[in-house]
């Protein structure tokens, strides 16, 4: 696949956040921006982001088509459109999985994360990649998990720009079906390539955790968990593997 008519692309040797320069040019929205050093980058909650040398990201500034309320959908098919690419370039789609609510995994490990930002009509999709390292579990969150990067995992060192140019296409493809034929064919495909799914997991909020089984995802991308009370719904929770299941 060829890049994507209508959007643009910038590529830049440094920059503070592509968040923040891919909003500096969302007037030519859709946008993607990559930057090969990235000073400031954060993660979810404002958590600092790891760029080791020859890592990738970049974000894609997109002015959604549907409702506000289904903007947090594009997790979901950035995380497919990024496995697509991955398993484009590698030739090993075996190799990936998805981790709610928006990371991809590579033999069971953190291989990259999405992070959704909505600043008025624009939405934000950074993605970050451990192309050729990955940081130091050491630096990460206690019993998050743990990371990986491409080039060990898979033997293939893979240039930024070589995965932005498989990336773009895959989500505009992604992006396309989604407004063609709504979420359910994407939330299905997701969960056939889900990590975890039917085995217990744990589900920390601010105060407190939930532990249960995980049952899915619901058509707003809801995290099902069924716990002895009952199918519990998660909007949002941070979730982590319980390594005895």
């Amino acid at each position: 696949m060829g890049w994507p008519e209508g959007t643009a692309r910038v590529v830049l040797e440094e920059a503070d956040s592509t968040q923040t320069q891919a909003f500096a040019r969302s007037d030519d929205a859709p946008v993607w921006v990559l930057a090969h050093r990235q000073t400031s980058g954060t993660g979810r909650r404002g958590r600092p982001w790891q760029m080791p040398t020859g890592n990738f990201a970049a974000t894609l500034a997109l002015r959604p088509k549907d409702a506000v309320h289904r903007r947090s959908l594009r997790s979901f098919t950035a995380a497919l459109a990024l496995r697509d690419a991955l398993s484009e370039l590698t030739g090993q789609p075996a190799l990936f999985s998805l981790k709610w609510p928006n990371d991809v995994l590579c033999r069971g490990r953190k291989l990259a994360g999405i992070l959704l930002e909505s600043r008025g009509d624009v939405l934000l999709i950074g993605i970050g990649i451990n192309l050729a390292a990955a940081p130091a579990h050491s630096v990460l969150e206690q019993g998050s998990t743990a990371p990986i990067d491409l080039l060990s995992a898979s033997g293939q060192l893979i240039g930024a720009e070589d995965m932005l140019d498989a990336l773009a296409p895959a989500f505009a493809e992604r992006e396309a079906r989604l407004l063609r034929e709504g979420f359910d064919p994407q939330q299905a495909e997701w969960m056939r390539g889900a990590t975890r799914l039917g085995q217990p997991i744990v589900a920390r909020f601010a105060q407190h955790e939930l532990s249960g089984r995980f049952d899915g995802i619901d058509a707003d991308g809801a995290l099902l968990l069924s716990t002895a009370e009952g199918i519990q719904r998660l909007p949002a929770a941070e979730i982590y593997f319980n390594e005895a299941g």
